[in-house]
């Protein structure tokens, strides 16, 4: 038996619930514990063996986090005594800047370490910071193994500073199994629903999504659903603001429903009443981006929806242009009408496409093989 500790600052939002599934699905001999702050969610994300530095006292609380912001130690002293007490083998850091917080804790242990990159520890966090570069450089030297989601991630990481022989492609899986698979068609006399699924954030592109459906309104009776929600920052209010100015603009009031945020479960409900999903991600005025592809895409696409994306990040892995869906450039209002006019006028070629989107997602993003592999590389590192 393995014992891999998986570190993350809070488990589990439920915008990640793909890193929960890499973890549920390992093999019986890996014997997953869970490092976090604090706990939210955990009735989405039931765990055995979740740590919780917000379980102790608020002293000691206090005294770890603060030993740690006066740059007395990057870990958390919760952190060792933890995986020293469950004989810890292997240290898997969620995001870059988790994982340089966990550099001593590693070396204190002898452990190997990975980390896991996801998207805006990539770009965001060196842009924003120059700190960061450095911190990376630190990182690159101490960690065993970087894994991310597709090859433009992984080339993202190399020109940080990472050797290539350290960089591993790891797709991140779904719950294929558990996914029915159920072929859209659509008739011109029926209503088109569309769904748009993504946090308010800019680098998820959702005005330019609300704008290209504008274009068509008056072509065909259309239906948009939109889940997701601002987080509680300046940055994602402004942009829910962006969002409801441009259904207003468009005169899409009538046609869209807004969500909010929904469970996982609600997501895939909704799936299968509608025909396209859109997702045209964007690099973000901030340099924030994908990383790799939402996984969102790869969910739709098994359930039997097409699929319009962008030429972003690593959409491109999941979405093979003109066989498992379409894609239009970032930012490019009229390559998304296109797209789905295309679709529109080619109702035919749907079957095709969404039998190969399925046939993709099977063989290369299924939770179970990915958790193998995963497992292997832990087998490696050891």
């Amino acid at each position: 038996m393995t014992a891999v500790f998986h570190s993350v600052s809070e488990w589990l939002p439920q915008t990640e619930n793909w890193i929960y599934n890499q973890i549920r699905f390992l093999p019986d001999h890996i014997v997953p514990h869970i490092l976090c702050e604090k706990t939210i969610n955990k009735d989405q994300f039931l765990l055995s063996n979740i740590h919780s530095l917000s379980e102790l006292a608020k002293t000691r609380i206090w005294l770890d986090k603060g030993f740690r912001k006066l740059g007395l130690r990057n870990h958390l002293a919760f952190s060792v005594r933890q995986m020293k007490k469950h004989q810890a083998q292997v240290l898997h850091s969620h995001f870059g800047n988790v994982a340089w917080q966990n550099i001593g804790a590693a070396k204190r242990l002898g452990i190997p370490h990975l980390a896991t990159y996801y998207g805006y520890d990539v770009n965001y966090l060196p842009k924003q910071d120059g700190r960061w570069n450095k911190r990376y450089h630190q990182l690159f030297q101490s960690v065993d193994r970087i894994l991310c989601e597709g090859p433009y991630m992984a080339k993202s990481i190399q020109a940080l500073g990472c050797s290539p022989e350290k960089t591993i492609v790891q797709h991140l899986g779904i719950n294929v199994k558990d996914i029915a698979f159920k072929l859209r068609d659509w008739h011109p006399s029926q209503t088109l629903r569309v769904l748009i699924a993504a946090s308010f954030l800019e680098k998820k592109g959702i005005p330019y999504a609300i704008e290209a459906l504008g274009r068509i309104k008056h072509d065909v009776l259309l239906e948009i659903t939109i889940i997701g929600d601002a987080r509680p920052t300046r940055n994602a209010s402004q942009e829910k603001q962006k969002i409801l100015k441009a259904i207003e603009t468009n005169g899409l009031q009538k046609n869209t429903q807004l969500l909010g945020y929904q469970n996982h479960a609600r997501l895939i409900e909704e799936a299968y009443q509608h025909h396209i999903f859109l997702s045209p991600s964007v690099t973000a005025s901030d340099g924030d981006c994908e990383g790799g592809a939402p996984v969102s895409i790869i969910e739709m696409a098994a359930t039997g929806m097409l699929v319009v994306g962008t030429r972003h990040c690593d959409i491109p892995e999941v979405i093979s242009e003109g066989k498992t869906g379409l894609l239009a450039d970032e930012r490019d209002v009229y390559g998304l009408e296109e797209s789905i006019r295309w679709l529109l006028n080619n109702v035919d070629k749907w079957p095709d496409i969404l039998q190969a989107g399925r046939h993709r997602v099977e063989k290369e993003y299924d939770v179970g093989i990915q958790a193998e592999r995963l497992a292997n590389i832990y087998g490696s590192v050891i």
